[in-house]
């Protein structure tokens, strides 16, 4: 196993430099390009690509590429990636539509996977100037621009009716409204991104976030990193039936019912997920 403390050490500087890319495009729109990728694919703009151009660049000099493999969701798949144990993750920026609509709620995904497992993460989340960073096995962590670490842990909240659950603005359907309907649960709360999504549940700031993939699902880049942040701080994403998430496969999209939890009731809300779909044609 290569030392992901020192690979973490030259990966921290790459996230806060993504994030800076974002920043610039953020604060003058008028240079933004936005372009429509089709089908269920949404949009990407000019800073995606500005942002995916410096991480790809920055990985691969520190790096190279005899070891590692990179995918992207802005860089165009190589079925190369399926041959290597180290696979770095990235999405230049998660939460695209937020970043158009000016809500603050778009972060910068760099995973690492080793055996199709994630082992280290960096979430940054730019309009906030944090950067969220797990290692296996080392923790979790949230880094201000002053290079100040804290560490993160869920939170200890047991029993489902005092739990937050953040959920999506936009990708919801009615297999997801009606686990939401029969979940017991204190509030509910939007976030924009998957990694600002995870980032609250890693911090204690929320409980339970559920996925239900329709016409399409979230995709390698969507988890990877946002995972080993969450695990690290204490939770546990799964699908429905409790079996972990794996990447770099074929098949990039993560199908089926996810669920993230502060991992205190994680088995009884996958229980509940369950049944509550189990009306439908669609099956996890």
């Amino acid at each position: 196993m290569l030392n992901l403390n020192e690979i973490m050490s030259l990966a921290r500087p790459i996230a806060w430099g993504a994030s800076d890319i974002l920043m610039k495009y953020y604060q003058k729109p008028q240079d933004l390009e936005i372009k429509f990728k089709g089908g269920e694919e949404g949009n990407v703009t000019s800073a995606d690509l500005a942002a995916n151009d410096f991480i790809l660049s920055q990985l691969q000099k520190a790096f190279g590429t005899e070891d590692f493999a990179y995918l992207s969701e802005e860089t165009e798949d190589s079925r190369d990636r399926l041959e290597r144990e180290w696979v770095w993750i990235i999405d230049p920026m998660d939460g695209t539509s937020d970043f158009i609509r000016r809500t603050d709620e778009f972060a910068v995904h760099i995973g690492l996977t080793y055996r199709q497992r994630p082992v280290l993460g960096l979430v940054a989340t730019p309009a906030r100037d944090r950067l969220f960073q797990g290692i296996l096995a080392h923790g979790a962590f949230i880094e201000t621009r002053d290079g100040a670490q804290q560490r993160i842990q869920v939170s200890s909240k047991i029993s489902l009716d005092q739990m937050v659950v953040v959920a999506s603005r936009s990708h919801r359907n009615p297999q997801l409204e009606s686990i939401l309907q029969q979940l017991p649960k204190a509030a509910e709360i939007a976030v924009g991104s998957i990694g600002g999504k995870f980032a609250a549940i890693a911090a204690g700031n929320a409980d339970v976030y559920i996925s239900v993939s329709g016409k399409s699902a979230p995709k390698d880049w969507d988890y990877c990193a946002p995972e080993i942040i969450l695990t690290e701080a204490g939770g546990q994403l799964t699908h429905a039936d409790l079996s972990l998430l794996s990447y770099n496969n074929l098949e990039l999209r993560q199908w089926g019912t996810i669920i993230a939890s502060n991992g205190h009731c994680h088995r009884e809300i996958c229980q509940i997920s369950q049944d509550a779909i189990g009306s439908y044609p669609y099956k996890d």
